[in-house]
């Protein structure tokens, strides 16, 4: 807020240092507001450990684990196992699990390390699913992110492929022959 003189109002009687009194105060609440919010990575890590210990006392009888990686709670390897039923069944795929310093109200970043051929995940290991981008919720965790994505394994969405051959060849069932084969390799 700038203090501009009135010209219909004779300030000569006031002070200096009273007429000028009001006028920084702008400045303040401009810089307060490009300071960085402070992050509280406690709550963060004990998050991250209780969905670790929830993830270790259910998720290896669903085909689905992950640990830290390192001596970093925000860096973890993830395993999971094609679905039964499903043509990635008796394969078991790595990936990696990137938390951000604002999780849970943003999701982590999940990658495939090992190769996987899917319409929905690229030759970088990138997914395309929907709950790790703008279907984020802060009530996901862990466990339920490796679960979506063992079920999309199974379930692929062809219609937003991230790998357009395999998309093509999923939707055909001599296609479906030719992923099998690529799957033995």
């Amino acid at each position: 807020m700038e203090v501009r003189p009135n010209p219909t109002v004779d300030n000569s009687s006031i002070p200096q240092q009273h007429r000028q009194r009001h006028a920084p105060a702008a400045a303040p609440l401009e810089h307060a507001a490009t300071l960085p919010v402070p992050v509280d990575t406690t709550s963060v890590s004990k998050r991250l450990q209780k969905e670790l210990m929830s993830l270790m006392m259910s998720g290896g009888d669903l085909g689905v684990s992950a640990f830290p990686a390192a001596e970093s709670i925000f860096t973890w390897v993830g395993t999971i196992e094609g679905g039964k039923g499903t043509m990635y069944e008796g394969l078991s795929y790595k990936l990696s699990l990137r938390f951000p310093l604002n999780y849970p109200f943003k999701p982590p970043q999940v990658k495939f390390e090992t190769m996987c051929f899917h319409p929905n995940i690229d030759k970088f290991g990138n997914i395309c699913l929907d709950m790790l981008q703008d279907k984020w919720s802060s009530a996901y965790e862990c466990r339920t992110i490796l679960l979506s994505i063992q079920s999309l394994l199974g379930e692929p969405n062809p219609d937003s492929p991230l790998n357009s051959y395999a998309a093509a060849l999923w939707n055909n069932k001599e296609g479906q022959i030719h992923i099998l084969h690529f799957l033995a390799i």
